[in-house]
């Protein structure tokens, strides 16, 4: 893709995409469990949203978790592609990686409970 430009660059990248999307669906329990999640929260922050502002944050506190389980499960894949092997260094980012999804988690949560309370 290095070489493609222009709409075969944006056509390479899309594929890409919904590849990492689909891997992340078969191969992720989490990911799942969030998507699953994602598909009831998403419209119901945006019937519930007050306004557009509300709206977007309802949805997207929610979208972004999805985010960072998929930033959490490339960095996890990616350690073990180095080394299946017991490191400390390995176990702390995946252990930080982890922590990110479970702050994703608590801000979308909180903000679920500002707007709806």
């Amino acid at each position: 893709m290095k070489h493609a430009g222009g709409l075969r660059r944006i056509v390479l990248a899309t594929r890409y995409s919904v590849e990492g999307l689909v891997a992340a669906v078969k191969g992720e329990a989490a990911f799942r469990q969030e998507l699953a999640l994602a598909i009831v929260l998403v419209p119901l922050g945006i019937w519930l949203g007050e306004d557009g502002t509300q709206r977007a944050l309802l949805a997207g506190s929610v979208l972004l978790v999805l985010v960072v389980e998929l930033l959490n499960s490339a960095l996890e894949a990616a350690v073990d592609r180095i080394s299946e092997e017991r490191h400390p260094l390995a176990k702390r980012a995946k252990d930080l990686a982890s922590a990110a999804v479970m702050l994703s988690l608590a801000a979308g949560a909180l903000v679920w409970l500002l707007i709806l309370l």
